[in-house]
């Protein structure tokens, strides 16, 4: 077996963990939607289990395939978890989930095709502080005007958007720790590795509150659209990364980011749709005065 084929078939079993860890903090936050961290709850445990065996069958896909073909293929998340929600849990989706699901996936793999790679760079001391005071503010912010959303779902996209951006940077602090490694400055790595302990356990908590009565597409799409795309943008603005194809590539990486935030809309107006036409149900179903 080639590392091409190798990396492709990591990547692809990776997606089905990302999913299926996806779809069981769904199932954990719908039975037990008053705790942010369901510590006690043994299944909640399997969803972390699977999240952390995606992220491990990831970053080894890497190491076996090039970025451009590896990354894109993580967009397959959503594919995969509407129908495992179907098989597993006899949840369907509903036409309109399965255009923006396939919009988005569409999009964000598009966008990182077209993402290049200016080599191997790292965050040094001060740049490190920046990003994580930044990161810490952003995401503590986006928390916050969650507190004050009434309606489930776009509160969701919201604690997602946060949860994308713990996981996104993370990803940053992990380059770094590895670019490290490899010159061997193993102990200069140790505030990376804290860094990244402390926006994956964000990034976790935040993305198991986003599955609060808000269905499993939504907060699904928008945290692996926002996740590399945030890491994306880091590389851009600090590691001197750029798209491929120079302006063209640029306009065709502004169209995909079109179409993947087209996916986001079509998923959180269908789960608005979803909760209008329950409220309804239950409207009709209540005695007249």
């Amino acid at each position: 077996m080639s590392s091409l084929v190798l990396s492709v078939l990591l990547s692809l079993v990776s997606a089905v963990a990302y999913a299926a860890g996806a779809i069981v903090q769904e199932r954990v936050a719908t039975g037990d939607g008053h705790s942010l961290a369901p510590l006690r709850n043994r299944v909640w445990w399997a969803a972390v289990a699977l999240n952390g065996g995606g992220a491990v069958l990831h970053v080894v896909a890497l190491a076996y395939g090039p970025l451009s073909l590896v990354q894109p293929l993580g967009a397959l998340t959503i594919v995969f978890a509407l129908p495992m929600a179907a098989l597993f849990v006899r949840r369907r989706a509903g036409a309109t989930a399965w255009r923006g699901a396939i919009m988005a996936t569409v999009g964000l793999a598009g966008l990182l095709a077209l993402t290049g790679n200016a080599g191997s760079h790292a965050l040094n001391g001060r740049d490190q502080l920046i990003v994580a005071g930044v990161t810490l503010g952003a995401v503590a912010l986006l928390a916050l005007v969650s507190t004050g959303v009434h309606r489930p779902v776009v509160r969701s996209v919201i604690l997602a958007g946060a949860a994308g951006i713990a996981f996104g940077i993370a990803s940053v602090f992990v380059k770094t720790v590895a670019v490290g490694w490899t010159s061997g400055a193993v102990t200069e790595g140790l505030p990376a590795l804290l860094a990244i302990a402390c926006f994956a356990a964000t990034g976790l908590l935040l993305s198991q509150a986003a599955y609060r009565g808000a269905g499993l597409t939504a907060p699904l799409a928008t945290v692996t659209v926002v996740n590399p795309v945030i890491a994306a943008v880091v590389g851009i603005t600090m590691f001197g990364e750029q798209f491929r194809y120079g302006t063209t590539g640029t306009m065709l990486a502004l169209a995909c980011a079109v179409v993947a935030a087209g996916g986001l809309i079509l998923l959180t107006t269908e789960r608005l749709g979803t909760e209008h036409r329950a409220a309804q149900s239950v409207d009709a179903a209540l005695p007249a005065p």
